[in-house]
């Protein structure tokens, strides 16, 4: 009864008793790890409390992150902004090539007015009328095949004198692809007038 307990409480390591007990962790005890700043702690209980709950909540959060990401890139596209535009757009070679094909007039960019015309011109049941319209459709075709070729290259000659180092992959292929629209329906925007050198 009046035994020392510190001989008891002397037990060697390997001897000594497992507690795997699920009892917390006493207050008092040390944590083993640094207590967090506050802005941590909160940011950490921010991130825990935004974390979606429900997978209802999931996809609407994912469908409101797609949306804004959605109005981001047409902004980008409307103004030109390098950081969101999409993959094939980014890079000073392709803003060049934008600027060079928009800076020019392009007979491929009036083709969709024209076929209209002609298409008109063929329904006429009036021979003549069919006629002006098939060669129509010939003189359109043959002046948009030279105006891409000499604009191909140009456009590779322009490239080559202004970004020797550069992987020019494609480029011209881009430009030629942006003369067959329209300018007004062009994505990026036109950033330059017609006439200004880029």
């Amino acid at each position: 009864m009046f035994r020392s307990r510190a001989k008891e409480e002397k037990v060697p390591a390997d001897k000594a008793p497992v507690n795997f007990s699920k009892q917390p962790r006493d207050p008092q005890a040390p944590k083993g790890r640094p207590t967090p700043k506050r802005s941590e702690a909160q940011s950490q209980r921010r991130s825990v409390a935004s974390t979606p709950t429900t997978r209802k909540e999931a996809s609407k959060r994912q469908r409101d992150e797609r949306r804004a990401d959605m109005e981001r890139r047409r902004q980008a596209l409307a103004s030109g902004d390098q950081r969101y535009l999409p993959a094939r757009d980014k890079g000073p070679v392709r803003r060049f090539v934008r600027d060079w094909i928009d800076s020019r007039w392009n007979v491929a960019e009036f083709f969709l007015p024209l076929a209209v015309l002609i298409l008109v011109l063929s329904v006429v049941r009036v021979p003549a009328l069919q006629q002006i319209a098939l060669l129509l459709w010939l003189i359109v075709i043959v002046l948009i095949v030279l105006d891409a070729a000499v604009s191909g290259f140009r456009l590779r000659k322009r490239l080559a004198e202004r970004f020797p180092d550069e992987n020019k992959r494609g480029a011209v292929a881009y430009g030629l692809m942006r003369s067959l629209q329209m300018r007004r329906l062009r994505l990026p925007k036109p950033q330059v007038k017609r006439g200004e050198r880029p």
